[in-house]
């Protein structure tokens, strides 16, 4: 993980992300995401509260943003979210770009953790969601590899580390066969079904 911490740029893969989310079109936002209780638009906000929130914890700058729990309320889609969120995720990956970033202790979601393994739960976030949307959009998706890369060690290491592999910090682990390709990897680990479709 030191070695995602030290050279991983988020800049990549939140372009991509905002990419997709300038893809969706109005009469997409209440279709089905393979996040169960998310509609589209819950996960666009959800995309738009966690960019704020992992730009404010590259910053240190600790507080409301930083300390809510993302599943203690379903999140709602701001009016101008197809400006603020291009923003936040340019912000977000501007902001890690500091190394002081990825040293000491910061917190999101609630969480205290240290900033090098926050920046690697921020590239998972973004590739995780990526996917999200693409499948629930219809969109193609290929994302940064090095952002899968990082996004698919920490789930490794999160599953080894609950219960040797069978689950994940998302939910179950889904089986996924090992020649698959490493983002349908990433993608069981995080619970997810590599072959969801809306």
């Amino acid at each position: 993980m030191t070695d995602i911490a030290t050279t991983l740029d988020l800049a990549p893969q939140a372009r991509i992300v905002a990419r997709l989310a300038a893809g969706v079109r109005d009469e997409q936002l209440d279709g089905p995401t393979p996040c169960p209780r998310y509609a589209v638009r819950n996960l666009l906000g959800h995309l738009t509260h966690l960019a704020v929130a992992f730009r404010d914890a590259a910053r240190k700058d600790l507080g409301p943003t930083t300390d809510t729990n993302p599943d203690a309320t379903l999140p709602e889609l701001p009016t101008g979210w197809r400006e603020e969120l291009p923003t936040a995720l340019d912000a977000l990956a501007e902001a890690w770009r500091d190394p002081a970033a990825r040293t000491g202790m910061t917190r999101a979601g609630g969480i205290d953790l240290p900033g090098e393994i926050a920046v690697a739960v921020a590239a998972d976030e973004l590739v995780v969601h990526g996917w999200d949307l693409a499948r629930a959009t219809g969109q193609e998706y290929a994302p940064d590899p090095a952002a899968v890369r990082a996004s698919h060690a920490f789930l490794r290491a999160a599953a080894e580390e609950a219960d040797g592999g069978g689950g994940g910090i998302f939910g179950p682990v889904v089986p996924v066969p090992k020649d698959a390709p490493l983002l349908a990897r990433t993608v069981g680990l995080s619970g997810r079904d590599p072959g969801w479709t809306p």
